[in-house]
């Protein structure tokens, strides 16, 4: 159940209902996650795993973190390791994570909250469960998407965005069968708390079994849905999808999808993570932690990181403090 909800939709802002000159967005490409283990072994789903970064841009990356019960002693994160060139957006769904930076800044996302990390001219990272949640364990389910960021502002001094789960702008559908949930850019007229070097949008939309949405979707953008949890279907052909699926769209005003009428009863509804941008269209040398424009400025990375450019590794774990650490 994801932890930002309300208890009435209806008393919400809704969307417009889409008129007949609407050109909905075909399902370009379907493709199933495969499933692995990150860190320190805690489970995923690659969700762009086998889609061209073409029909990425200006996405990179997105993992689905759990969803796992874990039980006492078992919650696991990652090892220190080097960004640079590229933007985290760490979403967490349900569960806690605590995170600490070489430069210093650290903090607690939880139920709802998004840990923006604009990684830029580079640092080192780590993201691990705090030891209250290794002692009881506990529910921790979330994703990991990675943002590029322009070839002008890939050596940018880092910075993060602490934004609160009560911070989303909340809508619904005509009929409040959906709740949508939007992290950063504009989703008819309502826009999110996250601030972006390339124009994107984020949202969180939960589908209720049986309900339809039509969400208006900027034309300029490109449109990825990715199925978190249920089953329903996508596009106006009525693309059947379900848990670790990816529907890349193609050209069009708006996105329509539907959640099956009957879920199972660990997914009572539809839960979509939609992300779309506006193409940065520049060449992209991706390896490991590291996202740049070409092979050499991978490798003055990799130097970098080696010679200890991007920080060193603190003596002390930061306490956990439930904030975030400073801004550059």
């Amino acid at each position: 159940m994801p932890a930002i909800t309300v208890d009435d939709v209806l008393v919400l802002p809704r969307l417009p209902r889409l008129d007949e000159s609407t050109t909905f967005r075909p399902v370009r490409r379907l493709s199933t996650a495969p499933s692995g283990f990150e860190g320190e072994g805690f489970p995923v789903r690659r969700a762009f795993a086998g889609v061209p970064l073409s029909e990425l841009d200006p996405f990179i990356h997105l993992d689905q973190m759990g969803e796992v019960d874990y039980a006492p002693g078992e919650p696991r994160g990652t090892a220190w390791h080097p960004h640079r060139g590229f933007e985290t957006v760490t979403y967490m769904i349900d569960g806690i994570m605590d995170h600490q930076d070489s430069q210093g800044g650290g903090g607690t996302i939880t139920n709802g909250d998004t840990q923006w990390m604009t990684a830029g001219s580079g640092l080192l990272h780590i993201e691990a469960p705090p030891e209250q949640l290794v002692m009881s364990g506990g529910l921790f389910h979330g994703t990991q998407l990675w943002v590029n960021l322009p070839r002008v502002a890939k050596m940018n001094p880092p910075r993060y965005q602490d934004i609160r789960g009560r911070e989303a702008a909340l809508l619904t559908t005509p009929d409040g069968g959906a709740l949508i949930r939007v992290i950063a850019g504009e989703v008819a007229g309502h826009r999110g708390p996250g601030s972006t070097h390339t124009p994107i949008t984020i949202t969180h939309v939960t589908v209720q079994p049986g309900a339809r949405v039509d969400l208006p979707w900027r034309p300029d953008f490109n449109a990825l849905v990715y199925v978190l949890g249920g089953r329903g279907t996508v596009g106006v052909d009525g693309r059947p999808v379900r848990t670790g699926q990816l529907a890349v769209h193609g050209p069009g005003d708006a996105l329509t999808f539907a959640a099956d009428a009957r879920q199972d009863s660990h997914t009572p509804a539809l839960d979509l993570y939609i992300m779309g941008g506006e193409p940065i269209r520049e060449p992209v040398a991706h390896y490991g932690p590291f996202v740049m424009n070409t092979r050499d400025e991978l490798l003055k990375a990799f130097e970098d990181f080696q010679a200890g450019r991007l920080g060193v590794v603190p003596a002390e774990r930061l306490p956990h403090t439930g904030g975030q650490g400073p801004r550059p």
